[in-house]
């Protein structure tokens, strides 16, 4: 139970009049989020404000996969409101509501502690990477293999494709996603066998979802956007078992931080033949 300080902080659902206050928690971390990304998260998801004498003091956020499955992120507190408990106040919240699901998200290093002593453990972790990549070589494509723009009658086929890598239902994510995104498909023998977003995200843009059979079809399709893209600033989040890192390091897209994913409850079922090779947002997965 909250007791002293504690007591005097709210917490109640999030709604669209906290996305300014959201925002200025998020841009005292440093995070690059607009206004604009924190309304696309509200509305893919939920979360909870912590609230102090009317002002937002801390946020957490949700996003439901199917039924059994979902993503925790935008966990924030403010730094004057730090070592309240409001952290763990706001995981139990939002986590509470997700009852049985086996829940996912990328944590801090500052975060990771307190996700441990809440039954989350490390799979892995994940890199950002970002800058403006000025000379993208042409990608060396197998043959039969292509890079086509994605059409009106692919969305079954991302559907599956990324319920296959992630092992997660994600088709409202991406029916939301995809109208404010450009989109490529990766064929092989005119079979789609990937796909790769370009959209609006922070400073500038971000390649993600990355979905492809290997790391040479991920390479084709990122390739495209980076190629297409010459001197845009430019975000991938990649897991370390991508094989992407240097790669990503030598077109002028260096690591600029890390995340540890982690999990609680059992790992969804993903097809081993299929990978995600960049995530939505470290938020989204």
């Amino acid at each position: 139970m909250a007791t002293g300080i504690e007591a005097m902080v709210d917490l109640r659902a999030m709604t669209v009049d906290d996305l300014p206050a959201a925002h200025a928690l998020s841009s005292e971390q440093k995070w690059p989020h607009r206004i604009e990304d924190w309304d696309m998260l509200l509305s893919l998801g939920f979360g909870y404000v912590a609230e102090r004498d009317g002002d937002v003091i801390g946020t957490a956020m949700a996003w439901l996969y199917g039924t059994d499955a979902a993503t925790l992120g935008m966990v924030i507190v403010s730094p004057a409101a730090q070592g309240m408990g409001l952290g763990r106040r706001l995981m139990e919240k939002v986590m509470a509501d997700l009852g049985d699901r086996t829940i996912l998200l990328n944590a801090t290093d500052e975060g990771a502690p307190l996700y441990r002593k809440l039954g989350f453990e490390s799979i892995g972790p994940v890199y950002q990477h970002q800058g403006a990549a000025f000379a993208v070589p042409v990608a060396e494509l197998i043959p039969d293999e292509r890079v086509r723009p994605l059409g009106a009658k692919d969305m079954p086929t991302l559907h599956a494709l990324a319920r296959r890598a992630s092992g997660m239902n994600r088709d409202a994510l991406l029916d939301a996603l995809v109208p404010g995104a450009q989109g490529v498909v990766l064929t092989r023998s005119n079979e789609p066998v990937g796909f790769a977003l370009f959209r609006r995200f922070g400073r500038g843009y971000v390649v993600g979802p990355t979905v492809a059979p290997d790391t040479g079809g991920a390479k084709a399709l990122i390739s495209h956007w980076l190629g297409s893209n010459n001197g845009i600033f430019c975000r991938l989040d990649v897991p370390e078992e991508s094989a992407l890192c240097s790669w990503l390091d030598e077109l002028g897209l260096p690591c600029v931080g890390r995340v540890m994913r982690m999990v609680r409850g059992p790992l969804p079922q993903t097809d081993p033949s299929i990978k995600i090779f960049s995530l939505t947002t470290q938020a989204l997965g």
